[in-house]
């Protein structure tokens, strides 16, 4: 067995279950499925698997699960996420046929936190600090939201607020320059598991290939392995993809999140 092969198994086994939505406010099962509630009335469908599965019988969960999200006036949206690894008959064409519409394929990256642990020279001027204030906060959101291509949004900022107040081990970073934030990305310790997942990297277009998303990367990877987690995973874009597979992550599979909106 390679070593990418072992990351995956600790992946299905460590992360498919509650540990993957730690502030769901509900959760209700459909076979297999998990159907997650968040605040701010976003639903997330997840899974470990399908449990072999036919076409026939996940298209019928597809049905089943869009009556639940829909009976609830507070849902706006609705993410189902799925992993390329996954015998998942027919489950694409049964999401497009439910209205839901594929977003970017993204890389499944695992590797060990100490990999990550490296020392990275920042531009002049940008400083690296972890942020707890609720202007901070907004600022970093801010920053996303623009990155992403998102409407800057008081919802988006709010619902990482929400989280924030939870207390349960998520860690907020930004690179400063002058005052403003050029880059940003969160820490999520995942409880009873060796897992630390690294979230929401974004950094300004114009501050981009001068080291500080490693820089951003490398500070959590050390908070990281200071709450003794060994692994880290995130689901990279191209852009930091690359970067993480030169410290040593592994590219283990692929996530593409099916999207819904009422």
């Amino acid at each position: 067995m390679t070593l990418s092969e072992e990351l995956l198994i600790a992946y299905d086994q460590q992360l498919r279950t509650d540990a993957e939505t730690p502030s769901a406010i509900g959760v209700e099962r459909l076979g297999p499925l998990r159907l997650v509630t968040f605040a701010g009335g976003r639903g997330f469908v997840t899974y470990q698997d399908l449990n072999g599965a036919s076409a026939r019988t996940i298209a019928q969960w597809v049905v089943e699960t869009l009556a639940y999200y829909r009976s609830d006036p507070a849902i706006v949206r609705v993410e189902w996420k799925t992993r390329g690894h996954d015998q998942a008959p027919g489950l694409h064409g049964a999401l497009l046929d439910n209205g839901f519409e594929p977003d970017e394929t993204e890389s499944i990256m695992i590797g060990p936190a100490s990999a990550l642990n490296v020392d990275v020279q920042l531009p002049p001027g940008v400083s690296l600090r972890r942020v707890t204030e609720e202007r901070d906060i907004r600022a970093m959101s801010a920053m996303q939201d623009e990155v992403f291509g998102t409407d800057i949004s008081d919802g988006n900022a709010d619902a990482v607020l929400r989280r924030a107040a939870l207390d349960d081990g998520m860690e907020l970073w930004v690179a400063e320059h002058l005052g403003a934030v050029v880059s940003a990305g969160r820490l999520e310790p995942v409880p009873d598991t060796e897992f630390a997942g690294i979230w929401g990297g974004a950094t300004r277009a114009e501050w981009r290939g001068l080291g500080i998303y490693r820089a951003l990367t490398a500070a959590r990877a050390r908070a990281a392995l200071t709450l003794g987690k060994k692994l880290i995973h995130s689901d990279s874009t191209e852009y930091s993809r690359p970067i993480l597979e030169r410290y040593g992550l592994h590219r283990v599979s692929t996530t593409t999140p099916y999207r819904w909106r009422r």
